[in-house]
C-alpha cells in the first residue's frame, strides 16, 4: 500500500513507501503524533480546529485572553472624568505569578490616631538581605493611577518580633493624599512584589473621634482587593462632615451627622448639588440643619471655629426627596456651616469599612415630580464613601 505524506506542498504528488505497522518508524513519520504515533490526517481532510480557524472562531483558551470588562465598576470614576487604573479593573496574569503560599503577607494594626503598623512576614521565614537583618528592605505604597515621584511612599522596614518578620510604620502625623495606595515589598534592589493582606486589627478605627484643633484629618483603612492584594484607602479632609444614621421613609430622607473643624450657625444648611447630567441647570436644594436638642431660634450664631476644644453636638436634617426630582440623575450632599462659608462634603469614613456602598444599602422611594412623573430616589455611598442620591425611573434606580 502507498500512502501520501501530508503537510508539504508536494504531498499530493510524492509517494512514499508505507512503513511497517506500529513501532518507532510510525512515531517518527513526518507529521505523526509524538504521543500516540498515529499518522496525520490525509491532506484535504477537514478537522474541527481547521474549520474553526477558517471561520475565525476561537476556543476557550483564546476567549479567556480577550480583555474583559467589570460590570458596574468605575461609575463614579467616570463621572469624575476617568476610570481607575488598578488591579481592581485589570485581570490578573494567567501565569507567571508566584502562588500565594510563597508571597509575603503584611499584618496591620491601626491606632486611634490614624497610624498603621505593618508586620511583613517573609515566605519561609527568610531574611531580607545579606547586609543586615533588614537589608535595604522597605514597604512601598504606590498611589493608584499616579506616576510621579510624590505618588510613591517608602516606609523603611526594620526587625520585628518573630523570625522572618519585618516592621514598617505609617505614622498618623504623616499626611497621605486621598486615594488608593497599593502595597509592595522591596528587598535589596529586587523588583518590588505585591503584598498580600494578613491579619488586620482595626478595632481602634471604629467610632473614632477626630481631635479638635488640628489642620487636617487623615483616615487610612487597609483592605484586600478583589484579587486578594493589599491596598490602603486614604482620605485627607478638614473640615469634615461625618454622616451618621439615616432613615428613608414617606418620601423623605432624615439624616443625622456631625461636623468637625467648623461650627454650625443658625444659617447652616444641608445642600443637594446636582452632578452634571442633562436638563436645566438648577441651584442646590437646601434645607435647615438643626443641632440635636435645639430649634432654629435656639442656635447660636457663629462662623468656623477649628480651634474649639469640643465639636458641635450631632445635627439632624430632613430632606424631602421630591425636591430633587429633575433632569439630573445624581445629587451630591453637602453641609454648609453658615451662609458665608464653603460647603463641606458629607461622607462616612470614621470606621473600618473601606467601601460603604457594598455594606450600607437603602430602599428606593417613589416620589412624584413637578409634571406628575413618578421617579425612584435612593441614597447611596459613592466609591469615595461620599453620600449622594441617585434617581431613576419608577421602580428602577
Amino acid at each position: 500500500m502507498t500512502t501520501y505524506a501530508a503537510g508539504t506542498p508536494a504531498a499530493m504528488a510524492t509517494a512514499v513507501p508505507s512503513p511497517p505497522a506500529g513501532g518507532e518508524a510510525a512515531a517518527e513519520a513526518p507529521g505523526a503524533d509524538p504521543a500516540t504515533g498515529a499518522p496525520p490526517a490525509p491532506a484535504g481532510t477537514a478537522t474541527r480546529a481547521g474549520r474553526r480557524a477558517r471561520r475565525g472562531r476561537t476556543g476557550r483558551a483564546a476567549k479567556a485572553q480577550r480583555p474583559g470588562r467589570t460590570r458596574g465598576a468605575g461609575k463614579d470614576a467616570r463621572a469624575a472624568g476617568g476610570a481607575p487604573r488598578d488591579d481592581e479593573t485589570v485581570r490578573p496574569p494567567a501565569s507567571g505569578a508566584p502562588p500565594a503560599s510563597v508571597r509575603p503577607r503584611a499584618d496591620c494594626t491601626a491606632d486611634s490616631a490614624g497610624g498603621l503598623t505593618f508586620d511583613v512576614r517573609l515566605p519561609g521565614g527568610g531574611t531580607a538581605g545579606a547586609g543586615s537583618p533588614a537589608g535595604d528592605a522597605a514597604m512601598l505604597l504606590r498611589l493608584r493611577g499616579g506616576d510621579g515621584p510624590a505618588d510613591t511612599v517608602r516606609l523603611p522596614l526594620g526587625p520585628a518580633e518573630g523570625e522572618g518578620t519585618l516592621r514598617a510604620v505609617l505614622p498618623s502625623i504623616m499626611s497621605l493624599p486621598e486615594g488608593r495606595w497599593d502595597a509592595y515589598l522591596a528587598l535589596d534592589g529586587r523588583e518590588p512584589r505585591r503584598l498580600l493582606p494578613g491579619v488586620h486589627d482595626l478595632r481602634s478605627l471604629i467610632g473614632r473621634v477626630p481631635r479638635q484643633g488640628r489642620t487636617w484629618l487623615g483616615v487610612r483603612i487597609p483592605y484586600a482587593t478583589k484579587y486578594g492584594n493589599l491596598t490602603v484607602r486614604s482620605w485627607l479632609r478638614w473640615p469634615h462632615a461625618e454622616a451618621g444614621p439615616l432613615c428613608v421613609s414617606d418620601g423623605c430622607l432624615v439624616l443625622r451627622g456631625r461636623l468637625y473643624g467648623a461650627r454650625l450657625s443658625v444659617t447652616a444648611r444641608l445642600e443637594a448639588h446636582p452632578r452634571g447630567g442633562e436638563g436645566e441647570v438648577r441651584e442646590p436644594v437646601s434645607v435647615p440643619v438643626l443641632l440635636d436638642g435645639t430649634d432654629p431660634g435656639g442656635q447660636e450664631k457663629g462662623g468656623s471655629c477649628p480651634d474649639s476644644s469640643e465639636p458641635d453636638p450631632p445635627f439632624t436634617a430632613q430632606l424631602p426627596l421630591d425636591a430633587v426630582v429633575s433632569g439630573h440623575r445624581v445629587w451630591d450632599l453637602w453641609v454648609r456651616p453658615s451662609s458665608g462659608e464653603e460647603p463641606v462634603r458629607l461622607a462616612r469614613i470614621l470606621d473600618d469599612v473601606p467601601d460603604k456602598g457594598k455594606i450600607f444599602t437603602y430602599p428606593p422611594q417613589r416620589v412624584t415630580g413637578p409634571h406628575g412623573a413618578i421617579r425612584s430616589v435612593r441614597p447611596y455611598y459613592t466609591l469615595g464613601n461620599d453620600l449622594s442620591l441617585r434617581l431613576g425611573c419608577d421602580g428602577v434606580v
